[in-house]
């Protein structure tokens, strides 16, 4: 059977997105393992299914290239946005809603002069901060800067959900050996669930870098949840303010967090590549 796959990336994030209004594919684990591949498949971090939903204006499904599924992406529900939106799939309506398996998440999207949406603001929730929900083999207070020993070296580290788990170290991102350390948070005891890991330097209260490890895909050019995560440990740390708009530089492009009492905005673009037809 061929179906029909849209490339699609936000900052570099690039996943292959499939059109299931009309019914999902079957095994989307393994056409994500077969597809993701850069070598011998289409490539990309993972797969995510755009689908009808019967409590928001659609669905979002992703699975990473190892064939695991996640339960949210920041740029990829920005993409989903893009593509709800420039398919006619919610007509006008440039503010919608996605239900993803972290929640219903609220977009607003800014379509240009073509009438193509270049970029989306997404209500990505509140950050959740307690250990075992996040989740950890800890109890108790929220993890900021707490001294753990990683494949036997030292680390001080913050711990978010932002709908995943995350853990962020500020640390040089240019020095860190990130196919050498991810893989030991990733998979550490520590995080029942494995776990996304950010290495963070700061610039300045409003602006940082920052390069990421994802559970199930490796170094990728940018995460959106990451990046929401990041700032947040930036704030309880106290390095960057709340309320206040913080530039994250990430090696596919730019993304702007705005951390409050009540939510994470996440705002940046969202950009289709090319799309052709697959046999599933």
């Amino acid at each position: 059977m061929k179906t029909r796959f849209y490339k699609m990336h936000g900052i570099g994030n690039d996943y292959i997105y499939f059109d299931c209004f009309d019914g999902e594919i079957p095994e989307p684990e393994k056409v994500a393992i077969k597809y993701s591949d850069r070598h011998f498949g289409i490539g990309g971090d993972g797969v995510i299914l755009i689908c009808k939903s019967d409590v928001a204006d659609g669905r979002m499904r992703m699975f990473n290239a190892d064939g695991s599924e996640g339960k949210m992406c920041g740029n990829g529900i920005r993409c989903v946005g893009k593509f709800l939106y420039d398919f006619g799939k919610v007509g006008k309506k440039t503010k919608i809603t996605v239900e993803t398996l972290s929640g219903i998440r609220r977009l607003e999207l800014f379509p240009d002069e073509t009438g193509k949406v270049r970029s989306v603001k997404v209500d990505m929730g509140a950050a959740i901060l307690e250990p075992e929900k996040i989740p950890t083999t800890f109890q108790g207070e929220p993890i900021v800067a707490k001294e753990v020993k990683i494949g036997g070296e030292p680390y001080r580290i913050t711990c978010v959900s932002m709908g995943n788990p995350h853990c962020v170290v500020f640390q040089d991102p240019d020095t860190v050996e990130l196919a050498k350390v991810g893989p030991l948070f990733e998979k550490n005891e520590i995080f029942p669930e494995q776990v996304n890991t950010e290495f963070v330097r700061v610039i300045s209260p409003t602006e940082l870098k920052m390069r990421v490890w994802e559970r199930g895909s490796g170094e990728t050019w940018a995460c959106g949840t990451g990046t929401c995560a990041a700032v947040v440990a930036a704030t309880l740390n106290g390095y960057c303010p709340k309320n206040t708009d913080v530039t994250v530089h990430l090696l596919g492009g730019d993304l702007v967090i705005r951390y409050t009492d009540e939510t994470v905005f996440m705002t940046g673009p969202a950009e289709l590549v090319f799309s052709g037809e697959v046999e599933i």
